[in-house]
């Protein structure tokens, strides 16, 4: 287990560095800059030199490519071009938002997507399936800022029983918070809760057609036992596994109902950077959100041996 988890480990750092030299680059080849930006078309010459020395722009791009790596390896992650500010301490104001959020999708994803994927596979054909299928269909075909809109207007606008604009610290109150949360995080959560849901459908359904499965149903072993105690270890590994891939879709999905809510998470903060060649904020931000990808698909890799141990660490079953 160790040498598997330290082969994986060492997979996350190259895939990490491989994000990190494309953003780097990639940015730098965007027609325009950040000194542009910063003091328009009409700035001279001179002005633009004098500001491209003093952000150090002006060395060889290879040089500041490591020391840029050498400042992530200490997680420094310099200072905003536009504003001065340290770039960690705009991450640690826009993060909380963006984890609460987040968090909360996530919850509600798989709080709706686990029950109603069993109840969908027990009672194939029946009503409640027809219901959930089609309702899956819709979560999976409307994008997470549309599902923001809609509640927004329901529950905000015609209903105003809830804050449809800005965020509220948790330390100003657990229930100010949650009441700026909860729509976003229903509104990122429940296109998740979709694609999980169909997967728990037809894993579980794969699993109940089984041989063994309708061997123990003639020996008379009890449909509770069956799906709990059998059925849903097995069907359980590939939910897992789309459950842990879809949390892109978690992390899209904030950015965009961010911006619906006017929350100023990490989403926010990506937008504003790149439409400002803000470079040490966009690279942090992509590296961070990166790094939650890469480092939850470890996490749902080593959660395969809790389901199941007879799944090997060498790939072999």
């Amino acid at each position: 287990m160790r040498q598997y988890i330290a082969k994986r480990v060492v997979h996350a750092g190259f895939i990490m560095w491989l994000v990190a030299t494309t953003v780097f680059f990639g940015l730098r080849m965007i027609p325009g800059g950040p000194v542009r930006t910063m003091l328009g078309q009409e700035a001279t010459p001179q002005a633009v030199a004098a500001l491209r020395a003093e952000l150090g722009l002006d060395r060889p791009l290879y040089i500041q490519y490591f020391d840029w790596l050498l400042d992530m390896a200490t997680l420094n992650f310099g200072q905003s071009l536009s504003t001065g500010q340290s770039v960690s301490t705009l991450v640690a104001q826009a993060g909380p938002r963006t984890l609460s959020i987040g968090v909360l999708a996530i919850v509600v994803g798989l709080g709706v997507a686990v029950p109603t994927g069993i109840i969908s596979a027990t009672r194939k054909g029946e009503g409640v399936d027809y219901v959930a299928t089609v309702s899956a269909f819709l979560g999976v075909s409307m994008p997470a800022f549309f599902v923001g809109i809609l509640l927004a207007l329901v529950f905000g606008v015609w209903f105003s029983v809830l804050p449809v604009y800005g965020y509220t610290p948790f330390s100003e109150g657990v229930v100010p918070w949650f009441k700026r949360i909860l729509l976003p995080g229903i509104a990122v959560g429940l296109p998740y809760a979709a694609v999980v849901m169909r997967m728990m459908r037809s894993s579980l359904l794969e699993v109940l057609n089984k041989p063994y499965m309708r061997t123990a149903r003639a020996k008379g072993v009890s449909d509770r036992v069956m799906l709990y105690k059998h059925a849903l270890q097995n069907a359980m590994i590939p939910v897992i596994t789309v459950a842990g891939i879809q949390l892109a879709l978690v992390l899209v999905g904030s950015v965009t109902v961010e911006l619906v809510f006017g929350i100023q998470g990490l989403g926010r903060l990506l937008v504003d950077s790149m439409l400002d060649r803000n470079y040490p904020v966009t690279q942090a931000v992509i590296l961070i959100v990166a790094a939650v990808m890469v480092f939850t698909n470890l996490a749902v890799d080593l959660v395969y041996t809790v389901i199941d141990p007879r799944i090997g660490y060498g790939g072999s079953q």
